[in-house]
């Protein structure tokens, strides 16, 4: 045991130290990080920036001033030529246009738009959207209907999407959340396992290249060494994650703070209260409905299912890595037995995205939730969406008996193919490998 603590040690201390887990730990974050700022800057320029500036040429004399200014679109009425209103429109370069309205307009409902370049399609949208409205209000008047009798009919129907616990209550739950969660978890659990378990297969293999496993072999057992290397680069990764989660929060507050102008918040946070306050209104806002969406989401479950089932899909899934990387003497060797041990997490990758998250509860669901090499992906993915404590229990403790099997299994192999060189293996030789006595 105490061999295996060395080398868990050694495995640990080599990596944390060096510079690109330091660089990957902080720069992922900021990475992330860099982009939502960067996206949400950018969108708020380019609204800021994008008022266009639309002159109409009106043959109805009456289309044009149903127009509305607004923040994107200042729309400016022409008494030129047609000619002169070109070369204007060519001059003054983007973000401005032209706008024909022929005089058969509530006939055809065809209009012309003109630009130097190529038309804007959120400028055009805006148009689009006005003109239906002016086309719509005319034919409200040839059949002798109220516009504005139409316009406070409301058609509209808000379910409250509620779940009823285990105590009989029943409180708020939007599956998109848990769609959400459950995708993201798909894809960081899916990445995870591949890049800690192909860590664990590169480190054997640069060992095994440079012969210094035949120096550390001499001093430890086989099996020894494979699980302090599968340890200790476990240890890695979930120190990285916490890291990130912790630096992700951090910078994540510190850029909200930031680019949130403080009043501007809390005078729509006193204007959404006292809206909220009003029992006429019985609809809750966005963000109000978020809010209570996420409140629904166990999210002490939800960590501790994420780190328990990393551990023990990284555990199963590392161990297969390992007597793949004692088999080979480089990577392009391995690549020949890596599809065939990851095709089960692969399928369930794939599945995430369609079965489990439109039928989480389903046999299908559930079963692939069971079996310990889907597991990691199918249970969380399914968790978002509640499963009974039992399911989880019965999952982890399968993956926890796929672990153990597939180690005794992988250890077999590692204790002949940690000495092979030169000679490339197959399916049949880990099987012979498999089957060698001690």
């Amino acid at each position: 045991m105490n061999k295996i603590i060395l080398i868990i040690q050694r495995e640990y201390l080599s990596r944390v130290k060096k510079k690109t887990f330091l660089l990957t730990t902080f720069l992922v974050p900021l990475f992330f990080i860099g982009i939502y700022v960067g996206a949400f800057y950018l969108t708020k320029k380019s609204f800021e920036d994008n008022n266009a500036i639309v002159y109409v040429l009106d043959n109805t004399n009456q289309v044009g001033k149903e127009l509305v200014n607004n923040k994107n679109i200042t729309f400016t009425h022409s008494a030129d030529e047609l000619g002169v209103q070109l070369k204007k429109v060519k001059d003054a370069g983007d973000n401005t246009s032209l706008l024909i309205i022929p005089q058969d307009f509530f006939e055809t409902q065809k209009i012309e738009f003109l630009s130097s370049g190529k038309p804007n399609i959120n400028t055009q949208s805006e148009i689009e959207k006005q003109l239906e409205t002016v086309m719509l209000n005319y034919q409200y008047a040839k059949l002798n209907i109220d516009p504005d009798k139409i316009k406070n009919i409301d058609s509209s129907v808000k379910i409250s999407a509620k779940e009823i616990t285990d105590s009989g209550e029943a409180k708020e739950s939007d599956t998109r959340i848990a769609m959400g969660i459950a995708m993201a978890l798909s894809v960081l659990i899916y990445l995870s396992l591949f890049l800690y378990g192909a860590q664990v297969m590169r480190g054997i293999i640069e060992e095994k290249s440079n012969r210094i496993v035949e120096v550390v072999i001499s001093s430890v057992k086989p099996f020894q060494l494979m699980m302090g290397k599968i340890i200790g680069i476990g240890l890695v990764g979930i120190t990285q994650f916490i890291l990130w989660i912790i630096l992700s929060f951090g910078l994540i507050s510190l850029a909200t703070s930031t680019l949130i102008d403080k009043d501007e918040f809390i005078a729509q946070t006193e204007q959404q209260a006292a809206q909220n306050a009003n029992p006429e209104n019985e609809d809750m806002s966005m963000v109000a409905s978020l809010g209570s969406a996420l409140d629904s989401v166990n999210f002490p479950e939800l960590l501790t299912c994420f780190f328990l089932f990393f551990l023990g899909g990284y555990m199963l899934y590392s161990a297969l890595f390992a007597a793949v990387g004692s088999a080979v003497d480089n990577e392009t060797e391995a690549n020949q037995f890596t599809m065939p041990i990851t095709a089960p997490l692969l399928l369930a990758y794939v599945l995430s995205f369609g079965v489990l998250i439109n039928d989480p509860h389903g046999s299908i669901a559930t079963w692939l939730s069971f079996i310990p090499l889907t597991s990691p992906i199918a249970m969380l993915v399914r968790v978002p969406f509640g499963v009974p404590v039992w399911q989880i229990a019965l999952s982890f403790a399968l993956l926890v008996a796929g672990f153990i099997f597939t180690t005794w299994v992988a250890a077999r192999i590692y204790r002949v193919g940690i000495l092979m060189y030169g000679k490339k293996a197959s399916f049949k030789e880990l099987i012979k490998w498999f089957g060698y006595k001690n």
